[in-house]
């Protein structure tokens, strides 16, 4: 019998990927879109014909309760994507963060308990850790709101698991890494490197590049949510989907430098730099768990997977089409 999953955040950059896997693996999917008055449905806009027409879309808003529990019926599996996630915007306009990523998923995990909904992955992120204390951070690390973005994150998270623990509300919390590839907002470092070079700019405009950041590749990310929804011992679970590898911003910038044959300087912009306080200066995952409860292993992992990733990535932008869809001389927040 075919499993009917809702993909909140579905026209997102990760969202959007896990439409498509979802698609392949079988699944009848529902695709939450953001409503709007153009009618547009983000990313799955570019997806394949056969996908815009295999799937339902629903344009709604976390944030209101009726929509989400409309949006939520007849469906077995919600995976819960929809956030506000840029860090910058959350210094600017905090209030909208706690009404999208608290109150939304809190409205999503009442829907859940009440309707009676067999699975929901709530997607958590590594920022809810702040500089790691430790490494390779476990899920038992310590959580630090070292923004506003990700104090949102780690109070949706709390919400998520309270239904668990309160109610039985079958939850389990996705916490990925820093995922990058074909898609990505240009307000992310991967794409602003990329898109910079390939504009003819040799002069590569960054915030700080010394603090380490363990990337992954959208595939594995996909592929990480789909295996803990699959596994009945991830309910009640946290569980980080992280390649176990880091690199610096500065060496991925120059890494990608290379993979585009390239000589590029690097020149710091105050208005990409975090408050000091709020830089996350360390991130390297521990992926043990997401193995041993969900039998998710990265296949990007590594200094070789990075640079397989990164190489997909960089066609992907730099193909004619895609290009023209991104600004690189501006500063994204």
């Amino acid at each position: 019998m075919t499993e009917k999953a809702l993909v909140t955040g579905a026209g997102g950059f990760i969202g959007s990927h896990l439409v498509e896997d979802l698609l392949r693996e079988g699944y009848d999917v529902k695709a939450f879109i953001h409503y709007n008055s153009f009618n547009s449905w983000g990313w799955l806009d570019h997806c394949d014909t056969a996908v815009r027409k295999g799937i339902e879309v629903f344009a709604g808003d976390v944030r209101d309760p009726n929509g989400v529990r409309t949006a939520m019926k007849g469906c077995d599996i919600v995976f819960h994507l929809a956030a506000l996630i840029g860090i910058p915007y959350s210094y600017h306009s905090p209030d909208s963060y706690i009404d999208t990523n608290v109150k939304g998923t809190l409205n999503i995990v009442q829907a859940a308990r009440d309707l009676n909904i067999k699975k929901i992955i709530h997607t958590s992120t590594s920022e809810v850790y702040g500089t790691a204390r430790f490494v390779p951070i476990t899920e038992e690390h310590s959580l630090q709101g070292q923004s506003p973005y990700s104090a949102s994150k780690i109070g949706a998270d709390f919400i998520a698991m309270s239904f668990f623990h309160s109610f039985g509300t079958p939850v389990a919390v996705a916490r990925p890494f820093n995922t990058y590839g074909p898609r990505q907002s240009a307000r992310a470092v991967i794409p602003t490197i990329i898109t910079q070079i390939d504009a003819g700019y040799r002069l590569i405009r960054l915030g700080n590049v010394h603090p380490t950041r363990d990337f992954n590749y959208v595939d594995d990310t996909t592929a990480g949510f789909m295996a803990i929804a699959r596994a009945d011992a991830t309910c009640g679970q946290v569980i980080n989907l992280g390649s176990n590898f880091e690199i610096s911003i500065g060496d991925t910038a120059r890494m990608i430098a290379d993979i585009m044959n390239a000589s590029v300087e690097f020149e710091t912009d105050g208005g990409r730099i975090r408050p000091n306080d709020s830089e996350v200066e360390r991130l390297l995952a521990e992926n043990e768990k997401a193995n041993r409860l969900a039998g998710w292993r990265p296949a990007y992992g590594g200094l070789e997977g990075f640079n397989k990733g990164l190489r997909n990535t960089i066609s992907w932008f730099t193909g004619g089409q895609n290009k023209a869809l991104y600004r690189p001389g501006m500063y994204t927040i």
